[in-house]
């Protein structure tokens, strides 16, 4: 399947905290939306890799989209390394998506950083043929996408595009909460308490998508940077 969109994140919910509202919106519009997760997210204070996958399928099934799956890299502890790119690779090719998002190319979470500079090398890898790769024994073309954009995650960036998600935050906070040993909402559970898992986590990606959203006159919206200059066709698209 080609996807128009994937959302390729090191830890399952970074897709949701950070683009859910994108990736909401245009499911709503038809395109073919993916998330790929890098880890299982093993290493969480709270739940388990077992759980994280349940909640994960769940959050899939809330935003619409097309595929999930995850490349099992170790969380913690991946490295941006062959055998790692060679894995992004792979998927790349397999579907073959217009624009992939990652994660931020900076950020508290020493794993998002890291995350982020191994997608963007891959990515360029897999547009060159004399990296091979096969999938069940059936040679891969190269293929590399039109555009890389990175999320704005814990740490602030200043943000190179915002898109409005007005019409989709209800959706991204309902995905975000299908991550229930994650985010804990009522703070009801024996769990340990972490920086996500407090009720107040959520008032702040709310404060954040508000902030977004004032700078373009909108209710909400999500940022992204890129790691190169964006062209348009019509400047009148702009706002």
């Amino acid at each position: 399947m080609k996807l128009d969109l994937l959302v390729m994140t090191v830890h399952p919910d970074d897709a949701e905290l950070g683009a859910g509202g994108t990736i909401a919106k245009y499911v709503a519009e038809g395109k073919f939306v993916g998330i790929i997760d890098l880890t299982r997210g093993e290493l969480g204070t709270r739940g388990t890799a077992e759980t994280r996958a349940a909640e994960a399928a769940e959050a899939a099934r809330i935003l619409g989209v097309a595929v999930r799956e995850n490349l099992e890299l170790r969380d913690g502890f991946f490295q941006n390394n062959e055998e790692s790119q060679l894995v992004i690779i792979k998927a790349i090719r397999k579907y073959q998506p217009e624009i992939v998002i990652t994660n931020a190319f900076d950020d508290r979470h020493p794993d998002h950083g890291r995350a982020s500079k191994l997608v963007n090398d891959a990515l360029f890898l897999a547009g060159l043929r004399r990296v091979e790769t096969t999938i069940d024994g059936i040679s891969q073309l190269p293929f590399r996408p039109r555009l890389q954009l990175q999320l704005i995650q814990d740490k602030y960036i200043q943000p190179n595009i915002l898109l409005d998600v007005s019409d989709y935050w209800d959706i991204k906070e309902q995905s975000i909460l299908a991550y229930k040993t994650q985010f804990n909402s009522s703070n009801t559970d024996d769990g340990p308490q972490t920086y996500i898992s407090n009720p107040e986590f959520m008032e702040y990606t709310r404060a954040r998508g508000r902030e977004f959203g004032r700078n373009i006159q909108v209710a909400y919206a999500e940022g992204f940077t890129s790691r190169k200059i964006v062209g348009v066709r019509d400047i009148f698209d702009l706002r």
